[in-house]
């Protein structure tokens, strides 16, 4: 079993690692020339950013060719999921497969825009994260096909997000970030930006690939980055995933 993930501070990949398999990062992936994959089981693991995958979650969808018998796709959230398998299934369908197996994880939502971290933490129990992915890790396992249902609201809420995911994946979220005189410019940030979008030297210098991810904010071990109207001057890792582990994930 082959699964392919997304992560930025760590939500993901630690999904990716319950489930277990060979595990593959689609920044890492993307660099690749050859994107042909077959295997018995073929999973996705990605983040929900405005009710859809990653921008390189998708792009990674429109050029890898896939073989297997099983397909299924998670996505983890911490608001809202919306009906993010939507544009999944439809890069799937025009590279002649689709997933058989559709469902989303409510997990600690980062988004520092809209959320305090502290009590997203505080929200842990209510939101039997634990339980949920064990159904999830149990409908995997047996090969379960089930696509996760979309009604007229949640498609409606996911296209009214549209132009919300565009501003976020349109590289500008990065003139939404300042760096304060706490930064030692230890190039953290720049090695856990999947999209390579950061250079340190003299200063932080951000460039226009934003994905939108904020690893580079969670990461920095000096919380020296921050954005504009911030709710919360907390950081989000997942606790079982190492800063080595989202590194190796991530850098460029």
């Amino acid at each position: 079993m082959i699964i392919f993930y997304f992560t930025a501070s760590g939500n993901s990949l630690a999904v990716a690692k319950k489930i277990g398999g060979e595990l593959k990062s689609i920044s890492q992936e993307m660099k690749c020339t050859d994107l042909n994959y077959e295997d018995d089981a073929i999973g996705l693991v990605f983040p929900v950013y405005a009710n859809e995958p990653p921008k390189m979650v998708q792009e990674f969808l429109s050029r890898a060719k896939m073989k297997s018998d099983y397909f299924f796709a998670v996505g983890t959230y911490g608001m809202m999921s919306g009906n993010p398998f939507k544009y999944v299934q439809r890069e799937a369908k025009k590279n002649g497969y689709q997933f058989d197996y559709t469902n989303c994880l409510l997990m600690v939502d980062n988004f520092l825009d809209n959320f305090d971290v502290k009590k997203e933490v505080q929200k842990i129990p209510k939101k039997k994260i634990e339980e949920n992915l064990a159904v999830i890790l149990a409908d995997i396992e047996a090969r379960r096909e089930k696509e996760m249902p979309a009604g007229i609201m949640t498609r409606a809420v996911t296209k009214m997000c549209e132009p919300l995911y565009r501003g976020i994946v349109s590289g500008k979220m990065s003139e939404k970030f300042t760096v304060d005189d706490k930064c030692i410019k230890c190039g953290i940030c720049a090695n856990v930006c999947p999209a390579g979008n950061i250079t340190v030297k003299e200063s932080v210098q951000f460039s226009q690939k934003c994905e939108g991810c904020y690893a580079c904010l969670h990461m920095c071990p000096q919380n020296a980055i921050h954005v504009k109207n911030e709710k919360s001057s907390d950081r989000w890792r997942n606790p079982e995933v190492t800063l080595k582990e989202i590194i190796d994930s991530n850098k460029q």
